[in-house]
């Protein structure tokens, strides 16, 4: 330790206060820990609470109101064009974060969790220090590893803070509405944000470099939201991708590959949501026993301990689904394993949301797993077009369950259209619970529901739905 700079010991050092982080430190703290948590931000939340999740979310809630007020004319009730004020709507997205983040400012004092802002740099596997105006060097007896992930770049591209060229961070800031926009990437965080701006109003183009939007969802489950979207964004090039991109004062040249009508367009800004990759370096993790593969993620075992028995290590720097929810309960299973808790994750399906509109929610076996597997299976759908609540609501979508046909237990259940992400947890209780498809169907849900649909599609496995005809004997193979 160089002399004057000030030391001090703790219990459990948390680096990142994302959801994994401060989950992690407030269970820790809970649990009767002395929890210091440091981060680059001067509050909790990480990227998904100021970057990420939270604008995103607050953002795509706008642009279904704007979706409603025009679709309500075939209910009867008009409303005048919207009037979009910017000002106004970066400035309640920033509320809306503000208030988050001072909450968890606050928990943090209520809890005893020293929140520090820097940089945390391991010296070795029991100390670290903290960079920032006044270096603090920390002795720890644990350390959680939450640093998350940033946005995966493409080689010769550089995205700076305030340019046209944008990543997820510089998108959700909301500097203006494009005239012509260029998503590059056929994940969520394209189809969300390009779904923002294409109704704010900016002509939007997405290329995506295979034959698919949405890999990994059903084809089925993804097929109303494809539809949504080809309505919704000027142009969707498959098999696509960018070359190469050229910035100036008035817009970017964009030099794109593929099926598309012209190799070279001009774009009033571009987009780049090609994925994320671990935050593993450039924070010591040399300086320990803690292994680190190829790709750059930090190996763990189910109770997420990494090779050095005194540091944990969770969320996305982990791998797996790079999710907050996943990040949080991680997180829990780290402090509880350091309390001495018997805790491991074990967690048979971790659920996952697209917010878009239609959204689509997911949890456990897919179809196309299954398939790739030769895993025999049934499938059972409702279609929202037989809801009575959806009806009245005027949007479809549909419910679809993936169950075992010998023990009849829900594996997987996918489903598309409004408020899935809400509906989606019943489906994770049943799978994690190993509930039975009669179970569901036995289980009474209230009337006009959308839930209702979970209900009836494990009743259009058992044959007993009331709304939908019995599946043929040819169907339910």
């Amino acid at each position: 330790m160089v002399m004057g700079e000030f030391s001090q010991d703790t219990d459990l050092l948390v680096i990142g206060a994302g959801p994994g982080g401060y989950a992690a430190a407030f269970r820790a703290a809970d649990l009767g820990l002395d929890v210091t948590m440091v981060d680059i931000d001067p509050r909790p939340g990480g990227v998904c609470l100021f970057r990420g999740c939270i604008p995103s979310k607050t953002l795509l809630h706008v642009t279904e109101l704007m979706h409603d007020a025009g679709h309500s004319k075939t209910m009867g009730l008009s409303f005048p064009e919207p009037e979009i004020d910017i000002n106004v709507l970066r400035d309640w997205k920033n509320k809306v974060i503000d208030k988050l983040a001072n909450g968890l400012v606050e928990l943090c004092k209520r809890r005893g969790v020293l929140l520090l802002r820097g940089r945390a740099v391991f010296e070795d596997s029991t100390h670290a220090r903290i960079q920032n105006a006044g270096t603090v060097h920390i002795r720890f007896k644990h350390a959680i590893v939450a640093t998350g992930s940033s946005t995966r770049s493409i080689p010769g591209i550089t995205v700076q803070p305030g340019g046209r060229i944008m990543d997820s961070t510089g998108a959700l800031e909301l500097a203006d509405i494009p005239k012509k926009l260029l998503v590059v990437g056929g994940g969520y965080v394209g189809l969300e944000i390009g779904s923002v701006y294409a109704s704010l109003g900016s002509r939007v183009t997405l290329i995506e470099n295979s034959d698919k939007l949405m890999r990994g969802i059903d084809a089925d489950l993804a097929r109303p939201l494809v539809g949504r979207l080809n309505e919704l964004f000027e142009a969707i090039h498959y098999n696509t991708t960018l070359e190469s991109l050229a910035e100036d004062g008035d817009g970017v040249d964009a030099l794109i590959q593929g099926d598309v009508p012209e190799k070279r367009q001009r774009f009033d800004r571009v987009l780049l949501a090609i994925g994320r990759t671990p935050n593993s370096g450039d924070c010591g993790l040399e300086k320990t026993a803690v292994t680190v593969n190829e790709r750059g993620f930090i190996a763990v075992d189910d109770q997420r301990r990494t090779t050095d028995r005194n540091i944990f290590a969770i969320g996305d720097v982990v791998g797996g689904a790079m999710l907050a929810h996943k990040a949080m309960a991680e997180g829990k299973v780290a402090a509880e394993v350091i309390t001495g808790i018997a805790s491991a994750f074990d967690f048979l399906t971790v659920p996952s949301v697209v917010y878009t509109d239609p959204q689509i929610a997911v949890c456990g076996l897919t179809e196309e797993q299954a398939k790739s597997r030769n895993q025999p299976v049934r499938i059972a759908r409702f279609p929202w077009s037989a809801s009575g609540r959806a009806v009245s609501m005027g949007i479809p979508g549909m419910t679809k369950m993936i169950i075992d046909p010998e023990s009849e237990r829900v594996l997987g259940t996918g489903i598309v259209g409004r408020g899935a992400g809400e509906m989606i947890s019943e489906a994770v209780l049943a799978i994690e619970m190993g509930a039975l498809a009669e179970d569901l169907a036995l289980s009474m849900h209230p009337h006009p529901t959308l839930s209702e649909a979970e209900a009836e599609a494990a009743e259009a496995f058992l044959g007993s739905s009331t709304h939908i005809l019995p599946l043929k004997t040819a169907d339910k193979k």
